[in-house]
């Protein structure tokens, strides 16, 4: 169909920054996206997968799991970095490919962030409720992972949405109280977790590799490339890297820095330093959490029904408990609810700032992207994340939308990689406060390695997300693709914004 990959120019897209209906204030320093990308990545992956994929798929090895993890984030970083500097506008990825690869890419990541962003929001929620559930001894009909309805994940959702809608700046001042909090509490946990470490839980670092016909288990829950062999693998290398695929969901919050670059005072500086760096100081505290867990509670130690112990909802103030450090135990339970907390705000925030970018450019309804002239933020498209992010939270297990969060969050490093090598061809005027070193080989190993990953992915997760990506091109070919600011501007005459050279942005 014509018009599918029409692009948005560069200029026009920071033209539409300015527009008094859709403007939103720029209140943000170097500090607050540092603050926001350590806050949304130490959490979940911290309080939660580092236990449980070191249990069932790597071992002590889930240390390389989690290097390999960054690796593959600090390649896709370094694109991020570039296109945020570039183009400082709401929406992240979806903006950068709406100005690279045209708009049917631009909805697919779009509609691809919504997956990755709501979902991640709904995966932490109910993490915070199994923490918070550990902490007070709630009752786990009502709060944590078995809870049929998870009432603990939705107070948490309708009360950070609410924050959210009052102001950027609220959010980020009570990020920065959070997240201080919450990197002590880690920082116990590394510092009291080392005199309860055992040398003989590290043996064998690299446990043996586990192997088990497709015809003894669910062919569905076995990453892609096993099943091509017909056997399916846990620990040994192919355990590392099914881990490290799982676990790729712990670092995704560098990319929701960028999704802030319309309210940060001075996002061609400060927006590079905020995403880099949250990642190197994140990746640091997530192998020494993991070394620690795994040296303090043997990979496959059992409890009394037979259950992985590290394989829980709160592994990390288990593993406390069982070492007999009770007040530990209870001030890790503390720092994962408050810890995780500053994780949902930020999806909720990245999510909002999405869909506000695709209401802006006519893909959804532009009457969802008009800012609340008391709040400065876009408070329709806030609420209605946090309504549905709520249900999902209530109803779907933790377990079932993890792996689905990595692949999307995959799908979005490729789209933003590639997209960086097509902006250097098309318009090489254009003026970049950071450049990504080795261009096109960064670039094309970061997406190598993000495809990798996804085939170490459970094939069900791959399928969930396909059938998703179809139901996302049906809806644009229904509405986006007629309603967009482009396709309208083509039917009145008026010829679409097109890249005239550079611009000053400063």
């Amino acid at each position: 169909m014509p018009g599918m990959f029409r692009t948005k120019s560069v200029e026009q897209s920071i033209r539409d920054t300015d527009d008094p209906d859709h403007k939103l204030r720029k209140n943000l320093s170097a500090m607050d996206l540092v603050v926001f990308g350590v806050g949304v990545v130490i959490g979940t992956g911290i309080f939660v997968l580092t236990g449980q994929q070191a249990a069932l798929n790597a071992g002590p090895a889930i240390v390389f799991s989690f290097i390999i993890a960054a690796v593959v984030c600090g390649l896709a970083a370094m694109c991020y970095a570039e296109f945020a500097s570039t183009v400082p506008v709401a929406g992240s990825a979806y903006t950068f490919s709406y100005a690279t690869l045209g708009e049917l890419v631009a909805w697919i990541i779009g509609w691809d962030l919504a997956l990755e962003l709501a979902l991640g929001a709904a995966v932490v929620s109910r993490g915070w409720s199994s923490y918070l559930q550990s902490l007070l001894n709630l009752p786990d009909t009502l709060f944590g992972d078995k809870a049929a309805v998870d009432l603990g994940a939705v107070m948490i959702v309708i009360a950070l949405s609410i924050v959210a809608v009052v102001g950027i700046k609220l959010s980020s001042r009570l990020l920065s109280v959070l997240v201080a909090i919450k990197v002590a509490v880690v920082l116990l946990v590394i510092v009291v977790g080392f005199f309860y470490i055992k040398a003989a839980n590290y043996s064998p670092f690299v446990p043996d590799a586990v192997t088990q016909t497709l015809g003894d288990v669910d062919a569905l829950k076995t990453p892609l490339l096993q099943v091509f062999t017909g056997e399916q693998t846990a620990f040994g290398v192919a355990g590392i890297i099914a881990a490290a695929s799982v676990v790729f969901f712990s670092f995704i919050g560098f990319d929701i820095v960028a999704t802030s670059a319309e309210e940060t005072r001075n996002p061609q500086k400060d927006l590079p330093r905020g995403i880099l760096g949250s990642l190197v100081v994140c990746t640091i505290l997530y192998v020494l959490v993991s070394f620690v867990i795994t040296g303090m509670v043997k990979y496959n130690a059992t409890g009394p029904d037979g259950e992985l112990k590290l394989n829980t909802a709160a592994p990390l103030a288990d593993a406390f408990t069982e070492v007999g450090a009770d007040w530990a135990a209870t001030l890790i339970a503390l720092g994962g609810v408050i810890g995780i907390t500053t994780v949902i705000l930020v999806l909720l925030l990245g999510q909002t700032r999405v869909l506000f970018a695709m209401s802006r450019d006519g893909l959804l309804p532009r009457s969802l992207a008009k800012v609340n002239p008391k709040f400065g933020t876009p408070a329709r498209i806030q609420i209605g994340t946090g309504v549905v992010v709520a249900i999902l939270a209530a109803l779907v297990p933790l377990a079932e939308l993890s792996q689905l969060v990595s692949i999307g969050t995959l799908f979005a490093f490729i789209v933003v990689s590639i997209g960086v090598i097509v902006l250097r061809r098309t318009r090489p005027d254009l003026p970049r406060s950071f450049r990504t070193p080795g261009v096109p080989v960064v670039p094309i190993l970061s997406v190598l390695a993000c495809l990798y990953l996804i085939l170490n992915l459970p094939l069900e997760s791959i399928l969930r997300f396909l059938v998703w990506m179809i139901l996302g091109a049906a809806l644009y070919f229904v509405y986006g693709h007629r309603n967009s600011r482009l396709a309208r501007a083509s039917r009145e005459g008026a010829p679409p914004a097109q890249d005239t050279g550079p611009t000053d942005r400063t």
